[in-house]
């Protein structure tokens, strides 16, 4: 991912964290929390000269990136098992 992409990424999820943080993403409809995004969406089509929805799909592409690195960071760090060794009392 490239700098330019990370901070692409990093205005959505700032916004997305603010505008969504009260809601549950489990019972609210992604057509809701979609609407909700709008804004930013917008003002970063114009700001990349780009239609919104390629915005959107730039956004899911380089979320499914990021999601892949966290998980392969935490692989590294803490293995490759489903199942963490936490010693229990």
């Amino acid at each position: 991912m490239t700098d330019e992409d990370r901070i692409f990424l990093d205005k959505i999820n700032e916004f997305a964290e603010k505008e969504l943080g009260d809601i549950d993403p489990q019972k609210t409809h992604v057509s809701e929390q979609l609407e909700r995004l709008r804004p930013i969406m917008q003002q970063l089509a114009m700001e990349y000269a780009m239609p919104v929805e390629e915005v959107f799909i730039k956004y899911m592409d380089l979320a499914s990136e990021a999601n892949v690195a966290a998980d392969a960071q935490f692989r590294a760090q803490y293995g490759d098992d489903d199942v963490m060794d936490i010693p229990i009392r």
